[in-house]
């Protein structure tokens, strides 16, 4: 076998759910050991540090050892091996630069969603404990960790593995498809996309069936490979200012079959001139990117047209990584914020109660992907003003304004240490929190607030506060989690939040709440929705999965 053949092999069985037996189901209870032994997959020797997805590895005696400490059953341990071997025995869940994110991903997803009996697993709340704070670790450097990160590695595999044959029915993942649920090596995104796109089940068992959002996105990624393998969609020449009534020209044909390839446009009009059809289009175009709806082009939003179809499909790969941990939705109520579409989801049992606008951090004070349980809601809050802030922010005007705590309602209550006071921001008008604050208890410092700065809320891109998510509409989301108690009518959450007391509401039953990061995804109308990889998350995974 030459080079190129047997790169080729490889590049076509990675990631994501990759071309696999149709003879694969979840369970093995019972077979033979010659069938046991087919089921597991051989070593592949292929992967280097050259090649692999991640920069971890670790000695394949140790997984050997973890099994028999552990008494695993043949069930798990061969999935285990099988899993590594797959990957050559380069780690899943962390890498030189942190805990991954498939491992922030299958995190998220564990924590809220399992079913299975977790005492049942050896050491599953000191597994439960140690990710936490791994998952809150913000060194950037983990060079040199593999040997402590190790055992931790091994146990969320066995937990990946357990959880997922817990809590799927029979032939909706393969065995295959598990093994390489996490990336492990480099790949072209066109490849990798068409194996996707065209793997078949004899049983008619796809992933996609018992995770709505991730087969709706899968569908679009066919789509997308599609106009690829038809040349893709031609790039729009000029400036924005050229697109607009009363304007004609040979560019405005170009925009025209720009927007009909993409499907923002129907019908087959090749004219040169402006009419309500292409206006139309446009709008659809600004709604599935994020923009406001006014038919009026703009340098960005052109940019974003002229990104190549092969972009978007890469683009379309790893938002399908994202959406994979999605398995199931927990019952009841439940709080999504997506980051980059700067736009919060309530749901109860998985339909829509309201969606809201939100402000999330700017780059540099990124809003950290992550999940929690809502469980208080504050009124009249105090800003307890983080360190960060009092250094890099309130010191140096306090030394240009002496007058700057008072004027700002501002006050000492202590000292955080290093000769740095503890700086709080008095309930009021003007606090930073707004009159409301919603907790999640977090490693992050992480929570949603009002704010007294509304016009953040009419921009089209909301990436610019320190962190915390703020609320377009705080009042609607405290009457929403309070509605079950009669104590607060909505006369009394306007006097409690006008009240300049600070006063603490324990929810009778926390909410989940996930913070979660997609630049791509199928919303309730089914229309494809890209936005702006605003923190570069996107473009990490870009790098590690398609260098």
């Amino acid at each position: 076998m030459n080079k190129n053949t047997a790169l080729l092999i490889a590049l076509t069985s990675l990631l994501l759910f990759a071309c696999n037996s149709n003879r694969e189901e979840n369970g093995e209870t019972g077979r033979s050991n010659e069938k046991a032994s087919k089921s597991v997959s051989k070593r592949n020797n292929f992967i280097n540090a050259s090649n692999a997805y991640n920069d971890f590895f670790f000695d394949s005696s140790l997984l050997a050892k973890y099994i028999k400490e552990n008494n695993l059953p043949d069930t798990i341990s061969r999935r285990m091996l099988s899993f590594y071997n797959t990957r050559n025995y380069q780690f899943a869940w962390f890498s030189s630069t942190g805990v991954t994110e498939q491992g922030r991903g299958f995190w998220n997803m564990y924590k809220y969603y399992h079913t299975y009996e977790p005492e049942k697993v050896l050491k599953a709340e000191t597994l439960l404990k140690k990710m936490d704070n791994l998952v809150a670790d913000n060194d950037e450097d983990w060079q040199g960790r593999e040997k402590s990160l190790t055992q931790t590695e091994i146990a969320l595999t066995e937990h990946f593995i357990r959880f997922f044959l817990s809590n799927t029915e029979k032939g909706y993942i393969k065995r295959k498809e598990m093994e390489r649920w996490v990336p492990y090596i480099t790949g072209d995104p066109i490849q990798l996309a068409d194996s996707l796109v065209n793997k078949k089940h004899k049983d008619e068992k796809y992933y996609g069936d018992i995770n709505p959002a991730y087969g709706k996105l899968q569908k679009f990624l066919g789509e997308y490979v599609a106009i690829y393998k038809k040349g893709g969609w031609p790039p729009v020449a000029g400036k924005a200012s050229n697109f607009k009534p009363g304007n004609s020209g040979l560019q405005m044909v170009t925009l025209k079959r720009r927007l009909q390839v993409s499907g923002d446009m129907p019908g087959v009009d090749s004219s040169q001139f402006w009419n309500d059809t292409l206006k139309a289009a446009i709008e659809n175009f600004q709604y599935r990117h994020g923009y406001t709806q006014n038919g009026a082009l703009t340098e960005a939003q052109l940019k974003d047209m002229n990104v190549p179809v092969q972009n978007r499909i890469a683009q379309l790969l790893v938002n399908l990584g994202r959406t994979q941990w999605m398995i199931g939705q927990a019952k009841g109520k439940f709080i999504m914020v997506n980051i980059p579409e700067f736009l919060l989801h309530v749901t109860e049992d998985d339909k829509k109660v309201f969606d809201m606008v939100v402000v999330v951090g700017k780059e540099g004070n990124n809003t950290t992907v992550f999940t929690g349980n809502l469980n208080q809601v504050v009124f009249a809050p105090y800003w307890n003003v983080p360190e960060s802030i009092v250094r890099k922010e309130i010191l140096p005007a306090m030394k240009a304004n002496p007058n700057y705590l008072a004027s700002h309602n501002m006050e000492v209550n202590g000292s955080l240490g290093n000769g740095l006071p503890a700086i709080r921001q008095l309930p009021g008008n003007d606090n930073s929190l707004g009159k409301v604050k919603f907790l999640f208890p977090n490693s992050f410092d992480i929570y949603f607030h009002d704010t007294p700065a509304k016009s953040l809320f009419s921009k089209d891109k909301r990436a610019l506060s320190h962190g915390c998510i703020r609320l377009s509409e705080p009042k609607k989301m405290a009457s929403y989690l309070l509605q079950e108690d009669p104590e607060w009518t909505s006369e009394a959450i306007d006097e409690a939040m006008n009240s300049g007391k600070e006063k603490y509401v324990k929810l009778k039953k926390s909410v989940p709440v996930l913070i979660t990061y997609y630049t791509a995804w199928v919303d309730e109308f089914g229309k494809l929705r890209f936005a702006e990889d605003i923190y570069g998350h996107d473009i990490i995974q870009y790098d590690k999965l398609f260098r």
